[in-house]
């Protein structure tokens, strides 16, 4: 993907979140934080695998748009790493002997989607399973000697799901696992072979890599207080 694309889908996030965070002033907002993890698939982990969990944080602001839909923005970071040594998927990862451990950071906009109507008042029902998708980039600090050049800026789909559960009218909790597909192939600073080095540096070069959230956010909800009118009407 070239700069220009990625700069035309950045603007495009941003006019969302922009245009979304005025035309909700009027309705309930809320911000968080969360503490969790991240783990990541590419040439040395091929498959989630929880042993690689690294830690992770984020914040966010959200935009209730209607009693089952909401608009989240965040910024996400954490550390990803998994070496050859600790988690050799074949004879020749064993061979290959290859690591990385790189900070990431994110930023995202996504819509969400709750299945149960958990925001009437009138119900006794304290929680919601939901999904979410929407859009992010991605930057990442730590890899050394590139194989091949590329942008340490790169474009993210986020989607997942999880379960909301109600405190009091202010506070709830959320547990929330989320995949970030990727169309990059260098979070763990290998690809394709390279003819001129002959240090078993190689990948699969038409399998992009791709990084996982996993955590537990604590949301916090602002009511607005409406103002009074006048029980005549206007004049």
């Amino acid at each position: 993907m070239s700069p220009s694309q990625l700069n035309w889908l950045w603007s495009v996030a941003l006019f969302l979140l922009v245009f979304r965070a005025e035309a909700q002033l009027s309705q309930k907002s809320e911000i968080g934080f969360g503490l969790g993890v991240f783990n990541y698939t590419g040439d040395i982990v091929r498959t989630y695998n929880i042993t690689t969990s690294k830690p992770a944080a984020t914040v966010f602001y959200r935009a209730n748009i209607s009693r089952v839909i909401s608009f989240r923005t965040s910024l996400t970071g954490g550390q990803l790493a998994a070496s050859d040594r600790h988690n050799p998927i074949d004879s020749a990862a064993i061979k290959r002997n290859a690591s990385f451990n790189i900070f990431l950071i994110e930023a995202s906009a996504a819509f969400e989607y709750h299945f149960l109507d958990w925001r009437d008042d009138r119900k006794r029902l304290r929680f919601t399973p939901y999904l979410f998708a929407g859009i992010g980039l991605f930057g990442i600090s730590g890899n050394t000697n590139k194989p091949a050049p590329y942008s340490n800026v790169q474009l993210s789909i986020p989607f997942g799901g999880g379960v909301k559960y109600v405190l009091n009218p202010k506070y709830y909790i959320s547990f929330e696992f989320g995949v970030r597909k990727t169309f990059f192939d260098y979070l763990d600073n290998i690809s394709g072979p390279i003819s001129r080095v002959k240090n078993y540096q190689y990948g699969n070069p038409n399998d992009y890599d791709n990084y996982f959230f996993t955590g537990i956010t604590l949301t916090y909800t602002f009511y607005d207080i409406p103002c009074p009118s006048s029980p005549y009407g206007r004049r």
